[in-house]
Formats: C-alpha cells, structure tokens, sequence
C-alpha cells in the first residue's frame, strides 16, 4: 500500500482505505470500508474516522489560478509565464495545468541539438511540483509559489 505524501484530506484518505480493502482482498483478508476507514484514520494519527474527517479539508486547494503569473524552472530551465488552463485531477491531489512561457524554453541539454517549447501541459501537486522526474530525480515542472503570489500582490 502506498502513502501518500502531500497533507492528507478527505478524499485522499478515502482513496488509501480503498487501496486497503484491495490489497486486503487479494491477501483473502478482505475487510468493510468502515475499518478501512478506522484504520487508515489511525494510521495517521486519529482516533477514528468521524475525527479525522471532522478535522480535515475536502480538499487540498491549487496553487495557481488561471490568469496567474508564474515563474519556475521546467526540466531545469528558468522560465516567467501564464497559466492558461487548470483542472483538478480526481483523488490524487494533482492538478492538470497549461502554461505558456513568455520566451521559449529549450527542452534539451544536448549541445548539438535544442527543442524550444513555447506552451507545455503538466501535473503538479499542492506544492507546484509535478510528480514526474527527470533522470537525476528533480521535478519536470516547480513553480516559485512564494515569489509568484508576492509579484501578483504588487500589481
């Protein structure tokens, strides 16, 4: 079974209890989706499921807007830009997002060769980080949250 790592919400805890019940089921140990609530509730630090779900979010909210300015770096590139598109994605607290970079960004590290990239479509998480990797394990896409909200409250 896996964890998540983002701050837990309703929904969340409710998509670990399913993935108990399933990997309970394929053991031949199946349980209700009561105790799969209890126990996960537990499992983070709660008495039981009424406590967790009265003391958390539904949801967990975007860290953009569309419209927003943003700043950040893509596969390792710095980049200024504008959210054109956002989706919330269901039960895993991700977010679908287009953002056009006000100057092209050259996708490849390669010497010999460069691919410009002028708007991208990517997943990010509460954070602003997608949850995909390149090969040295930093995130594809991280937004500057801090530095983005603090410019849009200057204007």
């Amino acid at each position: 079974m896996t964890y998540s790592l983002f701050p837990p919400s309703v929904p969340g805890l409710k998509a670990e209890a399913r993935a108990l019940r399933e990997e309970r089921a394929e053991k031949g140990q199946p349980i209700s989706h009561a105790a799969a609530l209890e126990v996960i509730a537990r499992s983070h630090g709660y008495r039981d499921w009424n406590t967790a779900r009265a003391a958390l979010p539904d949801t967990i909210s975007c860290p953009v807007t569309v419209g927003e300015d943003v700043s950040g770096h893509y596969l390792g590139q710095a980049f200024t830009g504008r959210v054109l598109a956002l989706a919330a994605l269901t039960d895993a607290q991700l977010y679908s997002v287009t953002i056009e970079f006000d100057e092209p960004v050259d996708v490849v590290t390669f010497e010999s060769f460069s691919a410009f990239r002028k708007r991208i479509n990517a997943r990010i998480d509460p954070y602003g980080k997608s949850p995909a990797r390149t090969g040295n394990g930093r995130p594809h896409l991280e937004l500057d949250l801090g530095r983005n909200r603090a410019a849009q409250s200057q204007r």
